[in-house]
């Protein structure tokens, strides 16, 4: 595949539930086949694998857990493998705390960090790799966060591990975009997800004052995000961090103004 090519193959890292799960599923109705990838929960991986098959794409299902470096990057090897390469990689697994800075623990910190960016790192590497070697470009896509552009309070942790992976896909643009892959970071806001503690719920019918547009995000309001990334008429997008959160991040200094009591400084 060149950039400008229909993708064939495609892994989404976290596709158990989710963001994950509906982007999969988004490809999938592309003509994509799938590499499903799921920590904790098989059973919605199976789920995905059920929704993607039922497009009539390929769905291959591996366990993955991100936060075991550098093993993380032999399951995608072995993905890449079974799905005979890899057009699209989509690095959506993540994790987070709630947690103050003065009571983080090193080992919450590690935890965070080495899920949403070393682990990150490694399995993006395994990816390009491949890409690079098959010759045929590619696109390497990260789901990120808002976060990756404004701080949020108690999460130290997080939002220094997205911003970390925000700038490394910058970086990769610059270097891999002569192989013709690029990358591109996807930063939601809130979304209702199993993350969110939102499973199964209609984000329509929730009501979010600090959100222009008054509501959470729907998981597939996502996946149809990165499914145009991935396609031929995204071509040209590479280094950029694609907000997709009903204008939340505008809502700095408005709802800075708003606020009338010092609640915020405590998680």
């Amino acid at each position: 595949m060149s950039i400008e090519q229909e993708a064939r193959r495609a892994i989404v890292t976290g596709a158990d539930s989710g963001i994950g799960r509906a982007t999969a599923v988004a490809l999938a109705a592309a003509g994509i086949d799938v590499g499903i990838t799921w920590h904790s929960d098989e059973q919605g991986a199976q789920l995905t694998a059920e929704e993607v098959r039922s497009h009539g794409a390929r769905a291959v299902v591996a366990r993955l857990d991100v936060s075991d470096i550098p093993a993380c990057g032999d399951v995608i090897d072995a993905l890449i493998a079974e799905l005979g390469g890899v057009d699209v990689f989509v690095n959506n697994a993540g994790t987070g705390t709630q947690t103050p800075f003065l009571d983080l623990t090193l080992d919450q910190w590690n935890r965070v960090v080495d899920t949403d960016l070393t682990g990150a790192f490694v399995c993006l590497q395994r990816a390009a790799r491949a890409m690079v070697a098959a010759g045929d470009g590619g696109r390497l896509i990260s789901v990120t966060s808002v976060h990756a552009h404004q701080p949020m309070m108690g999460s130290s942790a997080y939002d220094a591990a997205k911003h970390g992976l925000d700038g490394l896909m910058k970086n990769l643009a610059l270097e891999l975009g002569g192989a013709g892959i690029s990358a591109v970071s996807v930063a939601p806001g809130e979304i209702a997800t199993p993350m969110t503690g939102q499973t199964d719920e209609d984000p329509r019918a929730a009501d979010r004052p600090g959100i222009p547009l008054g509501r959470p995000g729907d998981a597939r309001e996502v996946a149809a995000l990165i499914a145009f990334l991935a396609s031929p008429e995204a071509a040209y997008i590479s280094g950029a961090s694609v907000v997709i959160d009903g204008g939340m991040l505008q809502m700095g200094p408005q709802a800075g103004a708003s606020i009338t009591s010092h609640d915020w400084r405590s998680v």
